[in-house]
């Protein structure tokens, strides 16, 4: 039975904090990577434009996750709860294979090869930290330095939120922009003026279930990936018990 004092005495005292500076250098780079590249685009162009994509919707959403994940384990705090990190992962994940797989993709029916291929200067420098930089870094870091184990399979669905949420706002801001508006429909697989809205509807319908997938994936690899062993991954120091 405890008493009182023994009651108030504060974890940290028991479990002493373990930081992890290499955790928190890598996490800060990434997260700076994503702040860079929405930065750069905002400066480049319209910022009402630039915030209506998806791609810098899960930048920001990385470089928040990532920079709070840094101070964390820079100061050898609890990590943030794995719905969080692992929804930012999972959103940003999309983006680079959405990008790779299906605009920049040459044989895709929605590619902007063509588009892109003639961005130059800072545009081009923020099309790479957006689209390759943080969804290679942000994967990196969950493997190599995060536990695994944390997710659920629960937090598949959950994710889809953010999608869900992104959905209606894309249709709701193309319906109030005018016919000539260039970015009316942000990406070509949800222009409701060339697909009508069962187009779209199955698009969405089609990305949802990658998402649903690809989010299963994660959780299911996070169950039987391994823990990269050594001193940065321990939760706990040798004398504060048996797990590490």
């Amino acid at each position: 039975m405890l008493t009182p004092n023994a009651a108030s005495v504060p974890a940290s005292a028991v479990v002493p904090a373990v930081r992890r500076p290499v955790a928190a250098v890598f996490r800060g780079l990434i997260a700076s990577a994503a702040a860079t590249g929405v930065v750069i685009e905002c400066a480049l162009g319209s910022v009402p434009v630039v915030l209506s994509f998806f791609t810098v919707w899960s930048n920001i959403a990385v470089a928040i996750v990532l920079a709070l994940s840094a101070r964390r384990a820079w100061t050898g705090r609890p990590p943030l709860p794995a719905l969080w990190t692992g929804g930012a992962l999972l959103c940003v994940s999309v983006v680079g294979l959405v990008f790779h797989l299906i605009l920049a993709n040459g044989s895709s029916e929605f590619n902007q090869a063509a588009e892109i291929a003639k961005l130059t200067g800072g545009r081009a420098v923020a099309n790479q930290l957006l689209h390759t930089v943080t969804p290679v870094g942000t994967a990196l870091d969950w493997l190599l330095l995060t536990l695994p184990g944390a997710l659920r399979w629960r937090h598949a669905a959950q994710w889809l939120a953010a999608p869900a949420a992104y959905l209606a706002f894309a249709l709701i801001r193309g319906a109030l922009l005018s016919p000539d508006a260039p970015t009316r429909y942000t990406y070509p697989f949800l222009d409701v003026t060339e697909y009508g809205y069962g187009g779209v509807a199955t698009n969405a319908l089609v990305l949802g279930l990658a998402f649903y997938a690809l989010g299963l994936v994660i959780v299911g690899l996070d169950r039987v990936r391994p823990a990269v062993r050594g001193r940065e991954n321990r939760i706990s120091s040798q004398g504060a018990g048996g797990l590490k």
